[in-house]
This record gives C-alpha cells, structure tokens and sequence, in this order.
C-alpha cells in the first residue's frame, strides 16, 4: 500500500545517521504498542520498526497491536527521523576539533543565542525538529543560561559533560554480523517568518539543520571505520568549524601573559590534518586537492586572551540594520567578518602558522573567528586552578557570527547579506 502523506514532501531525503538516500514511501514507522519491542537492528529494547499497511481516517499508520504511529525511521539504520526532514531539505554542518577545546560549550552558546535572537533579529524560526532527539543539547542550555544554581560558583568542568566516544551520543545498529556505531545529531528546523523578506519562498528556504558534535578522541589516526563512522558527516557538511582553543597552545599564552594559570596544553593541527585526510578520502578528492566548502576555524575562549593578542573584539557584532516593509531587521556583513578575520590570521601566523597552514591547504576558503561561548566573567579558583563561573553571569560573545556566516555563505536567500554578496556555496 502507498504511503500519502497531506504536506508537500521532498522527492528525496538524507538520513542525518546513516547518510542514506532515502524515498518517503520507503520510510518505516515505529511501533507504539508496548509489547511490539525487540527491533531487528536496533535491540531488544527499542520499538519495531515497520512498513505500513494499515492506516487510520487521518492516514496515520498502524502497528501490529492496533495503535497509530507517528514517529518515522529510516529503511538502513533503522534510528528516528522527525517528520521535518520530510518537507525540509537537510543542511549538514560539522563541528570538531580537539579534546577540551570547548567544542560543547561553543555549540551549546550557539543554539541558545540562536534561539534567543533569530527571531526578531532576523525574522527566522530556529526550533527543535525533534526535542527528544536534541534532549543532550537542551540540557547543555540549561546548565549554562538557566540554572536553578544561577548564584552559585561553580567549575566549568561540572556544568558540560565531555563528549565522549562512545555513550548517549552515539547509536549502535546492527547490520547482521556487524555493528556499525553513528554519531547522533543535532536537527534543528530554520525557516523564514511570515515577516521576513522571503516569506513568500520560505517552502524553498527552509531547512532542517543537523549538527554534529564528535569527540576529539574520533579525530585520532584509525578511530574512523566502517564500523565506527562518527565522522563521515564532514565530507558532507556544507560548511566545517574547527575549534580551535588557543589555551592549548603555550606560545599563545605566552603572548597573551596567562603562563601562570595552569591548562592542558596540546597541539591541535593533527586533528585538522586527520579531518582533512578522511574528506578528501570520503569526497573522493586528490591527497593535495583543496575542499571548496568553507572551513570556519572557530577560536574559542575568546574572553581570556583577545585583549592582549587583538585589542578585544571588534565594537558590536557584524550586523547591520535593513528595513524591510518599515520592519527593522538584521543582516550579516560579510566584509565586517572578513576584514576580522585578516587581523586574526595574521596574529595566528606569527604564534601558530601550523594551524594556518593545516587549514589552508585543506580548504579553497577559510576564515577566522574568535568567540567566548561563557563571556568574562569565568575565575580561576586559587586552590584547584579549575576555571568556574556563575551560571546566571553567563555572557556570550560573537558564538553566532560564525554560523550566520555559515549559513550566508551556503544558502541564498535565508539570512539576509548586508554588503558585496559572494556566490553561495
């Protein structure tokens, strides 16, 4: 039996877990009934997936026990996809770099302030596509902007768990003798308001965006398998960011004059390198080919080392006001972006050309930004030397810009450019 579905559905979709090319007539469901457990891939515990051929007078499909069924999975994998990936198309984008750079904190900053500010900023919707399968992000947001402990001093360290390897995060599937572990995404929906300039093409803008936190430990030599394939979303992702945290770096805080505060210090060029080994492997690219997404290195921590290397950040955001319809709103200006981005490479090549050379040799185009996912107001305790914070002083600078600019670079139309406009990518 044909499965019809009432909204307008894409021809075709990708499966944010397994990358699958997918039909929405090949689409599976989820049993609802409480019995209906033991999935052929997925486990004992999980709901069977199945084919419909039962449907309720709202066209909802019916499971072995008689219940409807909402939640969708793909056909390979077996693992839920939100029924937003249905009418949207999905917009990958990969964010990495090595262990303790800040990967989790920038990413948790980022989707609140987005959530935050898109809005009557940029006249955008920016929402869960799925809150179950977000939970993990969620719950990074609360700890860090809504706190129950807001007043209280606490360790950085006890407010984010570190993103491991293996865990909630990831997903074991088994494909019959096989298991093969995915990463678990983030899927947010981003699409324009019936007041922003676009409305009228927001069916064609609007997209489902998937995130991808990976531990730095997948980043080793080897970690990447055919049964382990956490990180194959990078040569996929329309844009990369790689966190880069300058604290790790002893020459930077010798320039910056934080030698006395004590830090894991590594360095973080082989984890740029190996990334870019496995995208010219996977895009199937030449070993000296130059990857023609953008590569946003994402210099983290901003707040501890901007004011002796840069001067601080530049005044307010790189946004600037258009009107449209008599309505305020914000648009990106690209050129602000870059122009910042020249003075940050400069100061990176006199204290880490490494890390410029590993990234411009990887990609056609590159562009560097600093953020501070926490703000200024993080103190050092004088008995542990671990970093803390009040919750309720957290203050976020710049984590936006570098998926607004993302986003400018890589679709056309959904955040407006103030400015020269650069050929979408």
């Amino acid at each position: 039996m044909t499965i019809t579905y009432t909204t307008p559905i894409l021809r075709n979709l990708t499966c944010p877990h397994c990358w699958t090319t997918i039909k929405p007539e090949e689409m599976l469901f989820v049993s609802e009934h409480i019995d209906l457990l033991g999935d052929s891939k997925l486990g004992s515990d999980q709901p069977i997936r199945f084919r419909p051929t039962r449907f309720t007078v709202q066209g909802e499909a019916i499971d072995a026990k008689g219940f409807p069924c909402l939640r969708l999975a793909c056909p390979n994998c077996h693992l839920q996809i939100p029924r937003a990936s249905l009418e949207m198309p999905a917009h990958f984008l990969s964010i990495f770099g090595a262990p303790g750079s800040g990967k989790s904190y920038y990413l948790a900053s980022m989707t609140w302030e987005m959530r935050r500010r898109v809005g009557e900023e940029f006249r955008l919707a920016f929402n869960d596509a799925d809150p179950e399968m977000n939970q993990h992000l969620n719950e990074y947001e609360e700890a860090l902007f809504v706190n129950s402990r807001g007043a209280e001093s606490i360790p950085l360290g006890d407010l984010i768990r570190k993103t491991e390897t293996q865990g909630d995060l990831y997903a074991s599937v088994n494909f019959g003798n096989q298991n093969v572990i995915y990463a678990r995404p983030f899927l947010f929906t981003l699409q324009p308001r019936n007041d922003h300039p676009q409305a009228k093409q927001a069916e064609n803008l609007a997209r489902v965006i998937c995130l991808y936190d990976n531990a730095g430990e997948s980043f080793q030599p080897g970690a990447d398998t055919a049964a382990n394939p956490v990180t194959r979303h990078l040569a996929r992702s329309r844009a990369l960011m790689f966190v880069f945290d300058p604290l790790q770096d002893v020459r930077f805080r010798q320039a910056a004059s934080l030698m006395d505060k004590p830090r894991v210090l590594s360095r973080q060029e082989p984890v740029l390198q190996e990334a870019a080994s496995r995208v010219r492997r996977y895009a199937g690219l030449s070993s000296r080919g130059q990857h023609d997404r953008p590569l946003i290195v994402v210099l983290t921590k901003a707040d501890q080392w901007i004011e002796p290397i840069l001067g601080g950040f530049p005044e307010g955001e790189p946004l600037r006001t258009v009107v449209h319809n008599e309505r305020r709103m914000n648009g990106i200006d690209l050129n602000a972006i870059e122009q910042f981005s020249a003075k940050v490479r400069e100061q990176l090549l006199k204290i880490s050309p490494e890390i410029i050379a590993a990234a411009e040799s990887f990609c056609k185009e590159v562009i560097y930004i600093p953020t501070s996912a926490v703000g200024s107001h993080v103190v050092v305790d004088p008995e542990t030397g671990l970093d803390r914070i009040r919750p309720a002083e957290t203050a976020p600078q710049w984590v936006t810009v570098p998926m607004f600019y993302a986003l400018a670079r890589t679709t056309k139309g959904l955040v407006p450019i103030v400015g020269p406009r650069r050929r979408s990518l």
